[in-house]
């Protein structure tokens, strides 16, 4: 890999860490309350985004960069799962089980709704 690859790879990577920080924190401070919106937005977004880019055949360094870099750090599957186990926790059991089957559901749908309009 060239060092102009790897540094597409950072910038886009940090970018897309950027934009779901930012969106993330938007959408958080329009729906109060314990439910993770900003998150559940921004993986819906990302899923809807990789579904477009799979549709549109994009391959080689261009799936690495707007797939893995940009996307990869846009959409956060650690950050779901902490807050579907806070959600546990605190004993908020039905918005718990609400945000993975939301999430899951939502997200495969997204994801073909991408694929078939690219």
């Amino acid at each position: 890999m060239s060092v102009a690859l790897w540094v597409g790879v950072a910038v886009l990577g940090g970018l897309g860490a950027l934009a779901r920080f930012g969106l993330d924190g938007a959408v958080s401070r329009r729906v109060k309350g314990a439910f993770p919106a900003g998150t559940l937005a921004v993986n819906l977004t990302g899923a809807l985004a990789l579904g477009a880019l799979a549709g549109a055949d994009v391959d080689g360094d261009a799936r690495l960069l707007a797939g893995t870099a940009l996307l990869g750090a846009y959409t956060t599957f650690s950050t779901w799962m902490l807050e579907t186990h806070r959600l546990g926790e605190d004993g908020r059991r039905l918005a718990m089980a609400a945000n993975v089957v939301v999430s899951v559901g939502l997200g495969l749908a997204a994801v073909a709704i991408g694929r078939a309009l690219a």
